[in-house]
């Protein structure tokens, strides 16, 4: 009987690992590509899109929540990138309340409550096991930013107050990199908590899927979609970048993540 070293997996990980960091990059945009050409011609409705993008988020915070009742400990969670979950989410959630009431707003509702629960869990019942010198990141480094692209790059239709407008703009680049706390928490600890590792990971299934519908409806448009909100305005294409980058930001840690799953470990350190 063949050895689990010999198991495909293991050989195609032995493949890769010989692989250069282009060969590897191109592989995965080259592997991301035919998802997205699935996802085409398999999704007809462009807000299964969103729906499922937001759904898996929500999945991912119920298992951080689930780790915090039942192990009754915080350790691996970033109290910062849950309170910046909850200050776009908020914006979010009011926004979309503003424009319309429809699924969105009931979904981006569940996930505000969620992380509020989160939130108040470490502040307040699980204080005494939050790593705090793990979690030192300023968030001035991020807010202040965000603020200012918002200033300038912002949404122009369906908007008639000025704050509202610009209040969407921070809250969609704020969500670009509300993880980087949660990601700077792990490298500094070295390690990543099993639930921790869920939450992440569905973080990156998450952004692929918001990612993938603004790609495939500017093909399908020609790059129309790109200038919607305004003739000439740059706003959509502000969100297809920040789209971009978030995907990237993730995309590292759930390649290893898949990688580590698939030959039936949990990623425990995170990759150097």
């Amino acid at each position: 009987m063949g050895s689990k070293r010999d198991s495909p997996m293991n050989v195609l990980s032995t493949w890769l690992r010989k692989r250069s960091m282009k060969v590897k990059i191109l592989l995965g945009i080259l592997l991301a590509f035919c998802a997205l050409v699935v996802l085409k011609f398999t999704i007809r409705d462009p807000d299964i899109f969103y729906i499922t993008s937001e759904s898996i988020h929500i999945v991912g915070l119920i298992a951080l929540i689930y780790k915090l009742f039942a192990h009754k400990s915080c350790s691996g969670i970033s109290l910062k990138s849950q309170e910046l979950t909850a200050l776009f989410t908020a914006i979010r959630f009011g926004g979309s309340i503003y424009m319309e009431a429809n699924i969105h707003t009931v979904l981006d509702l569940a996930l505000l409550l969620l992380t509020l629960l989160v939130i108040w869990l470490i502040r307040f019942k699980l204080n005494s096991t939050y790593m705090k010198e793990f979690d030192n990141m300023w968030l001035s480094f991020l807010v202040v930013p965000s603020t200012i692209l918002a200033l300038f790059i912002h949404p122009s239709y369906a908007f008639h107050i000025w704050i509202v407008r610009c209040s969407w703009g921070f809250a969609r680049y704020l969500e670009t990199i509300s993880i980087f706390p949660q990601l700077r928490y792990m490298q500094k600890a070295k390690m990543v908590e099993t639930f921790t590792g869920y939450y992440v990971f569905a973080l990156g299934i998450s952004r692929f899927f918001s990612l993938g519908y603004l790609i495939i409806h500017t093909y399908e448009t020609r790059g129309e979609y790109l200038f919607f909100f305004g003739h000439g305005y740059f706003w959509m294409l502000a969100v297809l970048i920040t789209e971009i980058v978030q995907s990237f930001i993730l995309a590292d840690f759930c390649y290893y993540y898949i990688k580590s799953f698939m030959q039936g470990q949990l990623l425990r350190k995170m990759p150097v």
